[in-house]
């Protein structure tokens, strides 16, 4: 059952507002902490190829996204792509995973903030509390992981444009950071430092490219942010899929020129000391670069705001996501309020902020199982995404789409298998990227939190449960207002008229 409403957001969000959103979804803490482990894993060229494979993987599955985004620029992404392909049941399903994979998020990145501050301060944590899975809880690493979550969700409340102020600051920022690694690595380093790791020693050219290529995908999870918030953006439709394609080309090229700079100016050896120490390669690559200990702390400041952009962004998309489904009474109606002056969803960012601000309370560790759980979410929805892309090509063939991905049947192909074996590879033990049994009790419980949500909203709404509200442009919106004016005053006229002629055919005098 479709229903059909003009938007209840407001269009705020130009290009450059979309693009810093989704490139600062991308764009967390993994650039500081994990450039040895990729170069460990594939050589300093092989990472490089490696990234470049994986975006192109990961860029199939967006060029799917561009053109449904294109087609249907309504607040919920998945959940409005899903729906029409696949009915309720598909989109309860794809809405729920990605929900999990954006809070998961979320939840994540208010650890990991306090946990980088120790990094720069090591003497910052005082007054220990507890500890959760060999992670020591201190008071002072929770108050500013407490502090920073409230402030986050208070940004995210107070509209999107405020958050994406706040996004487009920080990415600078970051932007800045890694063009100076970049090029102080070309000017101080030297290209005898690549020798013995332009591949892995560990295997062929091959299996170093694909070893990295396996991992990458993971650190392009957020470009799907952008269908999330499509109703409050205002740019040209066809324009949204560039952009969206334009981010995740972005992110590939910031982390290849992050995994050269590191790997132009720390020679083997430099790296297997920094991952011993403190393990932040990239950090001790500055350090190095510039022959000062406090660029590394630049960098790590660089790192942080990764941190708050990715945040800001999957707190936005998973606030959105839950409004969607809200809106369809597949939960609680209540998630879909919006805020009376700031036109937010504001009680699905209150539930989205109270986890993230509870979640350190759990300790890192847990967490971290958490985003792996939420990680499979995202390619779960993914791969439904693109198959839902090959099912609306055949079952809406004359649906208009302002940006129209070329060869179809290959790209909807490709994004399929893409997608699908990212969620192969967190099934199978022997991928290396298998869940844990404390990330499948995770993943599981959402699922059965998910069939809760389901078993009683079908029960409470009834028809209603599954209904998808349609969004009409203002235009439509006006021309219909302006039909229903014209329908009532016909209405009102042939009313007067019907009773005039009754009390005429009774000799009354008008």
């Amino acid at each position: 059952m479709e229903n059909k409403k003009a938007s209840d957001f407001d269009k705020v969000l130009g290009a450059w507002d979309i693009l810093v959103i989704a490139f600062g979804a991308m764009i967390g803490w993994g650039w500081v902490v994990s450039s040895g482990d990729w170069i460990g894993s594939g050589g300093v060229v092989g990472a490089i190829l490696g990234f470049v494979v994986g975006g192109v993987m990961v860029f199939f599955v967006g060029l799917t996204y561009a053109e449904l985004t294109a087609a249907m620029p309504q607040c919920g992404g998945e959940h409005v792509f899903s729906y029409k392909a696949m009915g309720p049941t598909g989109s309860f399903i794809c809405t729920w995973a990605i929900v999990l994979g954006y809070v998961s998020v979320a939840c994540f990145e208010a650890c990991a903030l306090p946990t980088i501050i120790t990094y720069i301060y090591p003497g910052f944590l005082k007054g220990y509390l507890y500890t959760v899975a060999g992670f020591d809880v201190y008071a002072s690493w929770l108050a500013v992981a407490v502090v920073v979550a409230i402030f986050m969700t208070y940004i995210n409340i107070r509209g999107v444009k405020t958050a994406a102020i706040l996004q487009t600051v920080l990415t600078v920022i970051i932007a800045v950071v890694g063009i100076l690694l970049v090029v102080a690595s070309v000017v101080t380093g030297d290209a005898s430092n690549l020798e013995g790791q332009i591949f892995s020693a560990n295997g062929s050219a091959f299996q170093s490219v694909f070893k990295v290529a396996l991992l990458t995908p993971f650190f392009f999870i957020g470009f799907d942010v952008i269908p999330q918030a499509a109703e409050e953006i205002d740019v040209d439709l066809k324009k949204i899929g560039k952009i969206l394609i334009l981010s995740i080309v972005l992110a590939v090229v910031f982390y290849a020129l992050v995994i050269f700079g590191v790997g132009y100016v720390m020679n083997p050896s430099d790296i297997a000391a920094s991952a011993a120490g403190s393990g932040l390669v990239t950090a001790d690559a500055m350090a190095k670069a510039f022959n000062s200990a406090v660029m590394a702390k630049v960098l790590i400041i660089g790192g942080m705001c990764g941190i708050v952009t990715s945040w800001n962004s999957f707190l936005m998309g998973g606030s959105r996501a839950m409004y969607s489904m809200a809106e369809s009474y597949m939960i609680p109606k209540t998630f879909s309020k919006l805020h009376p002056k700031y036109k937010t969803p504001i009680n699905s960012l209150y539930l989205v902020g109270l986890l993230t601000i509870l979640a350190p309370f759990a300790g890192r560790k847990m967490l971290v199982w958490i985003v792996d759980a939420g990680n499979f979410g995202c390619c779960l929805a993914y791969c439904m995404v693109s198959v839902s892309f090959l099912i609306l090509r055949k079952k809406a063939p004359d649906m208009e789409r302002p940006y129209k991905v070329p060869a179809y049947k290959f790209v909807g192909v490709m994004a399929v298998l893409m997608s699908g074996f990212m969620v192969v590879c967190y099934l199978v033990p022997a991928s290396g990227s298998a869940l844990v049994w404390q990330e499948w009790l995770m993943a599981g419980g959402w699922c059965v939190l998910g069939v809760v949500f389901y078993v009683i909203c079908k029960s409470k709404y009834k028809e209603k449960f599954g209904s998808l509200v349609e969004i009409i442009s203002d235009e439509d919106a006006a021309a219909l207002q302006s039909s229903d004016f014209e329908l009532n005053e016909a209405l009102d006229r042939a009313i007067d008229e019907a009773i005039a002629s009754v009390l005429k055919s009774r000799g009354v005098a008008l």
